[in-house]
């Protein structure tokens, strides 16, 4: 979290000089030739071009002076390394933002608080008020012109869509470097404090280091307007209707959110969002703390999320991302927007199962995993008799495991997974579905190579719906480990025959010897075509096994497929 800093004076500029340093001139205001366009164009996050890794060993030099009985012998120091004025403000900006902390206290209890420069150097914290002078006042004795700004700011505190009136909160800088004029907040590079305001926490963010000007307007509201270096101004109702964009959106690589503005109205019960960014961003997303109620789908530029909230009134949406490779620290997903759902009427029939995972359907990381081509690129799935079939062409190597979930536990695991078939031929995946009732269910897909003995991971899942009350499909016969996964069932599908009946029996299998099925009495199937074919009759028995014989040879035979027979 960002912070502001209580009331302040306005601002005051101190031009001092001292031996040794040129002294700087009067700061001149803001000129066509200092202005950015509005909105940002999607360019650069910085008002100049900086090269970080040039930076590096200036950075490591600055972190190390310590320095404290005057800030002239700190920035003599601070500028040994220091040759153009763009590294001067460097090591200033690194120097504070890694030795000042902010200080909790004084901003509770303002009166005993001094920002004096040499007050700050010596305490070691100040509130925004003493960052932004201290930084004023080095860059000064350093020679180079800059300004104390002061004006409102979306920091600690702020509540999505509310107004600013009464005197500025917050302080930053504005500094002229290469013949232009460029912002940053010194206060927000150095850290963060908690929700209850009471600790404040180190956290070094680059991102507040001459920032773009129209990402800098996204939370920082200058008293006087020209200092938003933009062509055109906002107005302040512009900026108290704009989406907060804090700096992890922006770091992240991401570029646009829709919509634009933080209050959101559902529409008979459904809110959308999406958010555009460079490729390979995950996403997650939170509804008064969970994702039960969304559908999140992965673009390979964004992602857009349909929410449709099952109580009315108003809720927090907050969304997050995360790069999806990238070093270990990356793990952790960052929030990058908060928006408010005012919710006036609940649509009861997008009520979600609990097993469903966001992101929903394929995806650009489902891809990653192997499942490549999907015939069904759409999250949901809708089906009018209870069945459907999805193809995938699959990654080398890839091994694959379905299963169907539904709320209420009339799924149980292994039930579940036989209401998916599986198919393969050659480097293709069939799956045929068959629900067992009317209603929402997910089907989630696993993965593994072939090579690894390990577990099977989770990639992705479908939602799929079925509004037909008459549906009632029996699971698929239950297969055992000598069932190759290139053979097919071609008929009975259903592992549920009907009793005294002569079944038809074509399963399409290779490299065995013989096939028999065996119910009450022993029926062998003939081989015709790359087919084994043949009948059984289910009278007096209540399962039904297929027997596989691999060797001529040898009079052992492996069971691969077992049926239930109805009872009478």
């Amino acid at each position: 979290l960002s912070f502001s800093c209580g009331q302040q004076p306005p601002p005051s500029h101190s031009l001092l000089r001292f031996p040794g340093f040129q002294r700087t001139e009067a700061p001149r205001s803001p000129g066509a030739k200092d202005l950015h366009a509005y909105p940002w164009d999607k360019s650069s996050l910085k008002s100049m071009p900086v090269d970080l890794q040039q930076f590096e060993k200036l950075d490591a030099y600055a972190l190390k002076v310590n320095v404290k009985n005057s800030v002239e012998e700190l920035v003599k120091a601070l500028l040994k390394q220091a040759r153009t004025d763009l590294e001067k403000v460097r090591a200033i900006w690194m120097w504070i933002c890694h030795h000042i902390e902010y200080d909790v206290v004084g901003y509770h209890n303002k009166s005993q608080l001094s920002s004096k420069p040499r007050d700050v150097l010596q305490m070691g914290k100040s509130i925004c008020e003493g960052y932004a002078e201290l930084f004023e006042e080095m860059c000064s004795i350093a020679g180079i012109q800059c300004k104390k700004l002061s004006g409102h700011a979306k920091g600690h505190g702020y509540k999505t869509g509310q107004t600013f009136t009464g005197d500025s909160d917050h302080a930053w800088n504005a500094v002229y470097l290469e013949g232009r004029w460029h912002l940053l907040d010194s206060t927000w590079g150095s850290g963060s404090v908690d929700d209850s305001f009471t600790k404040f926490t180190y956290r070094y963010n680059e991102f507040y280091f001459l920032t773009h000007p129209a990402l800098f307007i996204n939370n920082h509201f200058p008293d006087n307007s020209n200092w938003q270096l933009l062509k055109p101004t906002l107005t302040l109702k512009e900026f108290e209707n704009n989406m907060l964009h804090n700096s992890n959106f922006y770091t992240l690589g991401l570029l646009a959110a829709h919509p634009e503005t933080p209050i959101i109205q559902t529409v008979n019960g459904k809110a959308s969002v999406s958010v555009d960014c460079r490729p390979g961003t995950l996403f997650m997303f939170k509804l008064k703390g969970t994702d039960e109620q969304g559908l999140m789908t992965l673009k390979k530029h964004g992602m857009e999320l349909d929410i449709y909230p099952q109580k009315t009134g108003s809720h927090k949406l907050e969304i997050f991302a995360k790069p999806s490779k990238g070093e270990a620290s990356d793990d952790v997903y960052n929030c990058v927007l908060e928006y408010v759902v005012e919710c006036g009427s609940v649509d009861k029939a997008m009520r979600f199962p609990k097993e469903l995972h966001q992101p929903v359907g394929p995806s650009w990381f489902s891809e990653r995993q192997g499942f490549l081509r999907p015939s069904h690129r759409q999250p949901v799935l809708l089906t009018r008799d209870g069945r459907c079939c999805l193809t995938f062409t699959l990654g080398r190597d890839i091994s694959v495991l379905s299963s169907l979930h539904a709320d209420g536990g009339s799924l149980p695991e292994d039930v579940g997974r036989r209401h998916v078939m599986q198919i393969h031929r050659g480097n293709q995946i069939e799956l045929k579905v068959h629900l067992p009732h009317a209603g929402s269910f997910v089907l989630k897909l696993y993965s593994k190579k072939k090579s690894d003995p390990g577990n099977y991971d989770y990639v992705f899942n479908y939602l799929i719906r079925c509004l037909n009350t008459e549906v009632k499909w029996p699971a698929f016969p239950e297969s055992y480990g000598k069932w190759m996964q290139d053979y097919e069932i071609l008929e009975p599908l259903s592992g549920l025959l009907p009793a005294n009946r002569n079944v038809q029996f074509k399963l399409k299998m290779h490299g065995i010897a013989k096939v028999l099925v065996q119910a009450e009495n022993i029926h062998p199937l003939t081989y015709n075509r790359g087919c084994w074919e043949g009948t059984c009759n289910t009278s007096g028995c209540t399962e039904v096994f297929v027997m596989v014989h691999e060797n001529a040879n040898h009079s052992f035979y492996s069971q691969v497929l077992k049926y239930e027979v109805e009872r009478q």
